[in-house]
C-alpha cells in the first residue's frame, strides 16, 4: 500500500505544481523516488510532528495542497491539536498519510499502534478518512483525496500487502463501498487493510456452508449510507472487521446508520476491545491475539450463524 501511494502521488504531482510532501524525518527509501524528481515539493521536518502539521498549514494557506507523512500514530495523536486548530477548523487542504496503521509495527509496542486513530479523527469535523484495504484501493484513494477540499486522512498499512482487487479500479468515487464477494447469509464490512483477512475468512466461511458478501470501505467518513442500509435490510446480521478498537471506528459507524433508520439488524463488531495491547509481535499474530486474522473472523461468524439458526 505505501508504494501505491508513491506511484499515485508521483503521478499526481507531474500535474499538480501546489503539491508538496512533508516527511517526519522517515520514510526515505520508499520516498526517494519522489524527492528525486520532485525536490523543490519536499521537506523533511524531523521529528518534529507537531511542527510538521503547523508548517504545513502555513504552507496551505499560501495556495499549497500539502502532505503530512509519518508512521503509526506520530502524524495523528502526536499532533492531534494542530490537525484540529491548523487543519481542519480552517478547512486547510492538508492531507494527513499514516503508514503503519493497526498492528503494522506490533514488535515496537503499544506506543507504534495504530489502534485509536480513526475514532478520534472520525470526531473532528470537516475531515475526510480513507482506509483502502489494498494497493488497488489506495491508488484509487490518492487522487480523490487531493480533489477533496480541505483536510483528509489517509490510513496506510505498511509495505507488501497482497492485491485483493483483481484489477485497478478506474472509477471508484468518495464514498463508494466496493463488494468483493457476494453471499446468502451474512455480509462482512472492513475498512483498511484488514480486508485480506475478511476475504480469507469469507473463503474458510465458503467450505463450512455460509455464504459471506464481504464489502471494503475505503472511505470511512463520509460513510456510503446507502450501501449499509441495502446490507441491513438484505441480511438480519452484519460483521463489521477492523484493526483498530471498537469503539468509534467502523463498527460505530455502521451502529449509528442502522439505529437512526430503526432496522432490525444486529450488527456485530470485530476489533480490539477497550484495551491496549500489551502483548508484542507480528502484525499477524497479534490479530490472532485479538480475534480478527481469517481463521478468528471465520470462527466468530459461523458461531453466531450457527446460533442464530437454533433460535
Amino acid at each position: 500500500m505505501r508504494d501505491a501511494f508513491v506511484r499515485a502521488l508521483m503521478s499526481e504531482a507531474e500535474r499538480r505544481p501546489e503539491l508538496m510532501l512533508i516527511t517526519g524525518d522517515l520514510g526515505f527509501g520508499v520516498l526517494r523516488p519522489f524527492w528525486e524528481r520532485f525536490p523543490e515539493k519536499f521537506i523533511n521536518a524531523g521529528i518534529a510532528e507537531q511542527s510538521m502539521a503547523g508548517v504545513a498549514a502555513g504552507l496551505a494557506m499560501t495556495g499549497r495542497k500539502v502532505i503530512i507523512y509519518s508512521i503509526g500514530n506520530f502524524p495523528t495523536l502526536r499532533c492531534l491539536e494542530q490537525i484540529r486548530n491548523d487543519c481542519a477548523y480552517p478547512e486547510a487542504e492538508v492531507k494527513v498519510v499514516c503508514v503503519g496503521g493497526g498492528f503494522v509495527y506490533g514488535p515496537l509496542g503499544m506506543s507504534h499502534h495504530a489502534t485509536e486513530d480513526m475514532g478520534i479523527l472520525r470526531t473532528l469535523p470537516g475531515i475526510t478518512l480513507f482506509t483502502p484495504g489494498d494497493p488497488a484501493e489506495t491508488e484509487a484513494v490518492v487522487p480523490e483525496m487531493l480533489r477533496c477540499h480541505g483536510t483528509c486522512y489517509l490510513r496506510l498499512g505498511r509495505g507488501g500487502e497482497p492485491l485483493v482487487h483483481g484489477a485497478p479500479l478506474r472509477d471508484w468515487h468518495v464514498p463508494s463501498a466496493l463488494t468483493l464477494r457476494t453471499g446468502r447469509d451474512t455480509a462482512i464490512l472492513s475498512a483498511g487493510g484488514i480486508l485480506t483477512q475478511t476475504r480469507e475468512a469469507a473463503e474458510i466461511l465458503a467450505e463450512k456452508g455460509v455464504g459471506a458478501e464481504v464489502v471494503s470501505f475505503p472511505c470511512l467518513k463520509p460513510l456510503d449510507r446507502g450501501r449499509i442500509l441495502e446490507l441491513a435490510r438484505r441480511f438480519p446480521r452484519l460483521y463489521t472487521v477492523e484493526e483498530h478498537t471498537v469503539i468509534g471506528g467502523l463498527g460505530s459507524a455502521v451502529c449509528e446508520v442502522v439505529a437512526e433508520e430503526g432496522l432490525p439488524c444486529r450488527v456485530i463488531r470485530l476489533g480490539i476491545p477497550d484495551v491496549y495491547a500489551r502483548e508484542v509481535g507480528t502484525q499477524q499474530y497479534l490479530r490472532g491475539v485479538f480475534g480478527f486474522d481469517a481463521a478468528g473472523i471465520a470462527g466468530r461468524v459461523e458461531k453466531e450463524e450457527r446460533e442464530a439458526g437454533r433460535r
